[in-house]
């Protein structure tokens, strides 16, 4: 039954790509929330990565609009099904408002769905270029179709008031807004676009800082009155469980996520579960098995080349979905899925269940195309037609022989299936294809279960050796695993200010000298001079996670011990080597202070931070040096000791035998994306820390970063942020003792706080992600890590707790 559907709405067009559509839309989506009003996100086209980005902005899935994947008739429906219960809908755009596919007058635009849901349109237009031919423009824009309602501009990148003022005169519209340019706000891009917020640590205070950037110069109040003239709406809302039916059960369906694979329609994961299926997520980054009980497996879409290596190091995984998928278990693999299956990608390792391997190409394949069933299998039958696109920049080294093919495209054959295992590049809306969730789920119910994960071992509470073990999960949990659409980050450590002009301007030096191979040599010149040493003994690595790897594999140490509570990569890297590594813990009695004692005296390799993570506690540097010996190497991992005033106990002039300090300019200058870290020791352990580095492991932009982190408007800077650190600490540290929270005494951009079991849990119900500490050796669950945030960012924080307490 068609009902009348009354939903204020507008879509966020622009004449072209490139207009600032994605910042306006993002931004109003934030500043509409941060009203107080409940907003629905949606995107126009098959785009996985805006929505994700909506998705923070607004606390809800981002949807998409596609007729050509899902159908003409099903657009107002499923509008009015990603916006139920909320108070407007924003819909984004795609390319320029009346650019479609190719060859059908415009199908699939921006216009087309603005004039099937009967929706007003906004123009986001750039004026950096031009002054009156923006009126031309956007009257051109207006007057081309009759059935597409254009009702405002946002003039977007204004520079000059005298042109501002030009520009206005021309046009015959309302202005909404006029938003300045702020190159800050700019979000970073990869070979298929934009970085997905779910690969950015930053995410969440990139659109924060959106939202009130639009909410500043756009006149929300005149947003929303053009919203409320939107019609009604002649449409009932998409409903999945009229789309498909129950199957008894329950079968666990595991649908992998991550960093790696963040491109999936929310739509296909509510079609599982109305079909009766238990949708379970996991990370192929970490996670060493699949969920407990997997009876099927779903691999979508994302960025496998950019974790290729990550990928291949979780050996445990790949040889489980090799044998379960081999095995018979049903498997639905899109683009990156499949490239997980394959042999190997860009030659590293995958899977191998399909018998051909991958690499990067120079040509990008984009194609929006009408795909045939080649046969019968999982999802399909000969000659079925389904709507998908494509859109990937690897391209397969060879076909994969002994397979049927997946789909006709164009008259190519593409991908591989069977009656359990279904691949290929072309990505495809379920919404539009319900059958496809139908026979997945009938398979999954008939399936067989995979064995789920071993237990965990607990960790030792005692001065003793640790055998490696299978399954180092807890090593490998790291922050940003907390993150997720819409949480507040309280969770990963990097510094949220806007990195600095001259810190932006290297990296983009870097990126334009990046057509040579990397040379380091600079950076270390630099890096000596900072730290008063000479240039051998310095090694730049990418992050210093690469400087743990390379100590682990230095030396074939007898006898290894890694203080705790400490960050936990060092002691996984050691493992990965296979080493045996004693855990020596400070006691919660001493304020996780270091005891030098209690280090065992045979030990060749001692392994501490400073100030800890996630203690935050300051070691004094005379401790540390105490714990030096003849033929012992101290390694002093000072992440974070630019977060502390002065630099205060660090040991990185220190030119003292047997020790070496790491650090990384991550967190203080926000480029954990970049990995740029480095080694200062004595040159012969330096050489033998080079001499296992992988060539040009550190790249150029890299290599720049680290040169400008060094220089001094790098110090002075450093020095301003840690003091406002200090301040902010302060704040966060008084707030919590106001509540009776226990807080351990920290000199770094977090402290850990003893919130109670249970609360960290609470506190994410309520939007806020803290980092979890039991995974920490020597915490446990009534332990949170807490990052040191502005003031009223900590505000948020605390009313958010004081919110769990009144409900507990």
């Amino acid at each position: 039954m068609v009902t009348q559907a009354h939903l204020p709405r507008l879509v966020v067009a622009a004449p072209s790509t490139g207009q600032g559509k994605t910042t306006v839309a993002t931004g109003l989506m934030a500043a509409l929330r941060a009203r107080g009003l409940e907003v629905s996100g949606h995107k126009v086209g098959p785009d996985y990565i805006d929505p994700g980005y909506h998705a923070v902005a607004t606390g809800r899935p981002g949807r998409n609009l596609d007729p050509h994947q899902v159908g003409e008739e099903r657009i107002g429906p499923l509008l009015l099904h990603g916006a139920r219960g909320a108070d407007v809908a924003v819909v984004e755009g795609v390319m320029g408002l009346h650019d479609g596919r190719l060859g059908t007058d415009g199908f699939a635009s921006t216009a087309h769905v603005a004039a099937l849901t009967r929706t007003p349109v906004v123009l986001v237009v750039d004026i950096a270029r031009m002054s009156r031919s923006v009126g031309a423009l956007v009257a051109g824009m207006a007057a081309y179709d009759p059935a597409v309602e254009v009702v405002g501009v946002v003039l977007n990148r204004a520079g000059s008031p005298r042109n501002v003022e030009e520009v206005r005169r021309s046009l015959h519209l309302p202005v909404l807004g006029v938003v300045p340019r702020e190159e800050s706000l700019a979000t970073p891009s990869r070979h298929l676009g934009l970085v997905p917020a779910a690969e950015r640590d930053e995410a969440t205070a990139l659109v924060a800082r959106l939202g009130e950037h639009v909410a500043k110069h756009v006149d929300l109040d005149a947003v929303l009155d053009v919203a409320r003239t939107a019609p009604a709406l002649d449409a009932t809302p998409w409903d999945p469980a009229r789309e498909v039916s129950p199957v008894p059960g329950g079968p666990v369906v595991a649908v992998a996520g991550g960093r790696a694979f963040t491109f999936a329609y929310a739509e296909t994961e509510e079609l599982l579960a109305a079909a009766g299926c238990r949708v379970v997520r996991f990370d192929p980054l970490t996670d060493r098995a699949l969920p407990d009980g997997t009876q099927a497996l779903l691999l979508g879409g994302g960025f496998p080349e950019e974790h290729a290596r990550e990928l291949a190091r979780n050996t445990a995984l790949l040889a489980q979905v090799r044998d379960a998928v081999r095995g018979g278990l049903p498997t639905v693999a899109e683009c990156a899925g499949m490239l997980y299956l394959l042999d190997s990608l860009d030659d590293t390792p995958m899977a191998g269940v399909i018998g051909t391997s991958a690499a990067m190409s120079e040509r990008l394949v984009l194609r929006y195309p009408v795909a045939r069933a080649v046969g019968d299998s999982l999802l399909t039958r000969a000659g079925e037609e389904v709507r998908g696109h494509e859109f990937h920049r690897t391209a397969l080294t060879r076909a994969a022989r002994g397979w049927t093919p997946a789909w006709e495209v164009d008259r190519e054959l593409i991908g591989v299936a069977s009656p359990t295992l279904h691949a290929s590049y072309l990505h495809l809306h379920w919404a539009g294809h319900p059958q496809l969730a139908r026979r997945f789920t009938e398979a999954a119910a008939a399936a067989a279960p995979v064995a789920g994960p071993p237990l965990a071992e607990p960790e030792p509470t005692a001065v003793e050796p640790q055998e490696p073990q299978e399954s180092t999960d807890p090593l490998l949990h790291h922050g940003d695993r907390e993150l997720g659409p819409g949480l507040l980050d309280l969770a990963v450590n990097v510094h949220p200010e806007p990195r600095p002009a001259w810190l932006e301007r290297a990296l983009a030096e870097g990126v334009r000298a990046s057509t040579s191979y990397p040379d380091p040599a600079a950076a270390r010149v630099a890096i000596a001079e900072l730290h008063r040493r000479r240039p051998d003994e310095v090694l730049v690595t990418a992050g210093a996670a690469e400087a743990f790897e390379l100590v682990a594999r230095w030396k074939q140490w007898r006898h290894v011990v890694v203080v705790h509570p400490q960050f936990t990569e060092p002691h996984a890297a050691l493992e990965r080597a296979g080493h045996r590594v004693t855990v020596v813990h400070c006691r919660a009695e001493d304020g996780y202070r270091l005891d030098p004692a209690a280090v065992p005296e045979d030990a060749d390799l001692v392994v501490l931070g400073n100030p800890t993570n996630p203690t935050g506690v300051l070691h004094p540097a005379a401790e540390i040096l105490r714990l030096r010996r003849p033929k012992r190497v101290v390694l002093v991992d000072e992440a974070f000791i630019d977060t502390v005033e002065g630099e205060r106990e660090s040991l990185a002039k220190d030119r003292r035998r047997g020790l070496l300090v790491v650090r990384s300019l991550t967190k203080h200058w926000s480029l954990p994306g970049i990995r740029v870290g480095y080694v200062v020791g004595n040159e012969r352990s330096i050489a033998g820390l080079a001499a296992r580095q992988v060539p040009w492991s550190v790249s150029t932009p890299a290599i720049h970063a680290a040169t400008a982190c060094t220089g001094p408007a790098a110090v002075a800077e450093a020095a301003r942020r840690a003091a406002r650190i200090a301040g902010w600490r302060s704040v966060l540290v008084a707030g919590l003792a106001e509540r009776g929270v226990e807080v351990v005494e920290s000199q770094a951009s977090f402290v850990l706080a003893r919130l109670g079991d249970g609360a960290r849990a609470a506190l994410r119900e309520r939007g806020v992600a803290v980092r979890r500490a039991d995974t920490f050796p020597g915490l446990d669950g009534s332990w949170a890590r807490i990052a040191v945030r502005p003031p009223e960012t900590t505000a948020l924080l605390l009313a958010a707790l004081d919110a769990a307490r009144l409900q507990a």
